[in-house]
């Protein structure tokens, strides 16, 4: 396993040396004997046990991105969110690191797209967990109150063996998830990477994150109340 110990590590972001995260984890996994049905657990509770609320992806907070603080939370978006998942099998032994793309969502809302000032997103994370030989990437993004509210059909579902990412349709044959960019894999968060990205391509965005805050924008496909 000497190829893997950086993605064994905790880290400033992967921090499952706190107590509370590390607990939380072997919590998740009680009573659960293979390697495949842990990770099998602990995607499903990331995914649905903690809120997507795209509004804390703001990378002047160094804090939004750590998993102890999305556990606090109990919401995240698409990296906080992976982050903690990949956090939470490194603390029960399995290899895992997050993976930053750049995404086009194709039912984001057209009121985002006009604020942001195009339809991609970058610096999506979705986590990476190796089981049975193999690297698997898993998207715990949208949990399923969210996914059915904001029509983001099918759900990401994980069988313990194969990738379980954002559909390139949806159920009705619409263009969903469309991956362009890949910002490569990770064993932290290269977070200094993700500020400058984004002070460039959302300069809306950027003004705002020097205030450390995003507006309250009501829109399903940011958040829900």
């Amino acid at each position: 396993m000497g190829n893997f110990d950086s993605y064994l590590q905790p880290t400033e972001f992967f921090d499952f040396n706190k107590k509370f995260v590390r607990e939380k984890a072997f919590k998740i996994i009680e009573g659960v004997e293979t390697e495949k049905e842990k990770a099998k657990a602990l995607f499903y509770w990331v995914r649905d046990q903690i809120k997507y609320n795209m509004l804390t992806y703001n990378p002047s907070i160094k804090a939004n991105f750590k998993a102890s603080v999305t556990l606090r939370r109990k919401n995240g978006f698409c990296v906080s969110k992976s982050i903690l998942l990949s956090t939470f099998a490194r603390a029960i032994g399995i290899p895992a690191r997050i993976h930053l793309v750049d995404l086009i969502n194709h039912k984001i809302s057209q009121k985002v797209i006009d604020f942001m000032g195009t339809n991609v997103m970058h610096y999506h994370g979705y986590s990476e967990l190796y089981l049975n030989n193999k690297w698997v990437k898993l998207t715990p993004s949208f949990d399923q109150k969210t996914a059915i509210k904001g029509g983001f059909i099918p759900m990401v579902e994980f069988n313990g063996d194969n990738d379980a990412v954002f559909a390139n349709y949806d159920n009705e044959g619409r263009k969903f998830g469309e991956y362009i960019q890949d910002r490569g894999i990770h064993a932290d968060l290269p977070l200094g990477d993700i500020l400058r990205v984004f002070i460039e391509k959302y300069p809306k965005l950027g003004e705002l994150m020097e205030g450390h805050t995003f507006p309250a924008i009501k829109d399903k496909t940011l958040t829900y109340k």
